[in-house]
């Protein structure tokens, strides 16, 4: 989390004046490959949110991504169905504990998939490590939502568009 929020502030101080107390503290405790309290990463999203906006939370989850997923999907994946099929199970990789939600593919078609996010995190971030893992298998693509959890609708729907020429289906 520490090595994430370095590519939004370029130092532990930086980190700490964005954050401010009590975040920074409790992120001092996280150790790189160590479990923490869901809690702490929602509060420091909406601080990121709140003081730098949906981009930093966007940059946050592509570097989340090549962190903790990169390696994985580029072994296991090869398209643009494989991670819109393999979200839920990469998130549950990462993700431990009772009702943390989850994706559902809702539709994957030739041209545009839809998915269901019931996640606790900011969408914003979950839109970056999306993004980065389709980008990663040579599928970019324009992601949107057409229903959001922080605009009042049950759960966030992502709409995937993929870029011509993309590796969307194959795999």
């Amino acid at each position: 989390m520490q090595r994430s929020l370095g590519a939004i502030a370029s130092n532990p101080a930086q980190v700490s004046r964005l954050l401010g107390e009590p975040s920074s503290s409790r992120l001092a405790q996280v150790q790189d490959d160590g479990w923490y309290p869901i809690d702490w990463l929602l509060e420091m999203m909406d601080i990121i949110d709140e003081r730098i906006g949906p981009f930093g939370l966007l940059k946050l989850g592509r570097v989340l991504f090549n962190q903790s997923h990169a390696a994985i999907v580029q072994e296991h994946m090869k398209s643009g169905r494989d991670v819109v099929h393999g979200v839920n199970a990469m998130y549950h990789h990462a993700n431990r504990g009772e009702e943390i939600g989850g994706w559902e593919v809702l539709s994957f078609e030739d041209n545009q998939a839809r998915l269901r996010k019931t996640t606790p995190h900011h969408c914003m971030m979950e839109e970056g490590i999306v993004a980065e893992a389709l980008k990663c298998v040579g599928s970019p693509a324009l992601i949107s939502q057409s229903e959001c959890l922080r605009r009042g609708a049950n759960a966030c729907t992502f709409v995937i568009d993929p870029h011509v020429g993309a590796h969307w289906q194959s795999s």
